[in-house]
């Protein structure tokens, strides 16, 4: 075993941040291809330093899995962990490295439907990142376990929100919306749908304070979805109006609608 993930959690940095930044403009979820050819580029810039290099690696290796090429994302993860380090890195460079190949190894398995493969490395990704003193990978990691960790669900998202209460950086308070919207989802799915309204709801103050357009839409069709379980039909057709006036293409939106109103569904909704 490592005897790194025995030492002191390290002290947040500002390079961590702005490093996080870059990486977060580079990223188009929406065209992984694009998101790919940025980070291979990125990642073979001798600009960079072996680290950052290694850091933008580990997001193309994400890219590329993304697009259901699983062997080539493991082949890159593998390369970076049997690849030498510079004698003189920082502890907490070496263990944020450690912590992102373990959360993209872990992203990886559970796409992959190999779930119970995927939990050990995500809680070593938990582990490593706060040796690097990585808030924003704890958060990433402990979103992951929610997920993925049946049974555990409500364990791994409280302690996310253990760790956001100690945090005022608006992007990683932006993790509330996911922590809460995955486990609300957990909720509803398990027959609670008075929780998952809660956290819903949870879901879109945190959106409307710290997230993206996207995540705002979809916290609130998640709480249209919920009202709908709970037979607030009114208060879910009027929530479900508005988002179609903004969106009127959302199929997701128009299914939500077709149920309500008795039509005939486009999608399962």
């Amino acid at each position: 075993m490592d005897d790194s993930t025995d030492q002191a959690p390290a002290e947040p940095s500002r390079h961590r941040g702005a490093e996080q930044q870059t990486i977060d403009r580079m990223w188009n979820f929406a065209d992984p291809a694009v998101s790919e050819e940025r980070f291979r580029e990125a990642a073979d810039d001798d600009a960079h330093t072996a680290h950052e290099r290694a850091v933008m690696a580990t997001q193309l290796a994400r890219a590329v899995g993304i697009q259901g090429r699983a062997d080539e994302a493991t082949a890159i993860l593998d390369e970076l962990e049997q690849g030498e380090r510079p004698a003189d890195e920082p502890p907490e460079e070496a263990a944020e490295l450690r912590a992102r190949i373990a959360l993209e190894r872990g992203r990886l398995l559970a796409t992959s439907d190999r779930v119970p493969d995927a939990l050990p490395f995500l809680t070593k990704a938990v582990r490593e990142a706060a040796v690097a003193g990585s808030t924003f990978l704890v958060l990433d990691a402990l979103h992951m376990l929610a997920l993925n960790d049946a049974g555990h669900e409500e364990e791994w998202a409280t302690e996310g929100f253990d760790v956001l209460d100690g945090v005022r950086d608006p992007r990683l308070k932006r993790w509330g919306v996911a922590l809460h919207n995955n486990l609300g989802w957990t909720l509803h799915d398990a027959g609670n749908a008075v929780g998952a309204l809660h956290h819903f709801q949870l879901a879109v103050e945190a959106a409307d304070r710290y997230g993206t357009a996207e995540q705002q839409h979809v916290a609130r069709w998640s709480v249209g979805r919920a009202l709908r379980t709970l037979g607030r039909t009114d208060e879910a057709l009027e929530l479900q109006r508005e988002l179609a006036m903004a969106r009127p293409d959302d199929t997701y939106v128009q299914a939500e609608l077709a149920a309500l109103t008795e039509a005939e569904p486009t999608i399962e909704a």
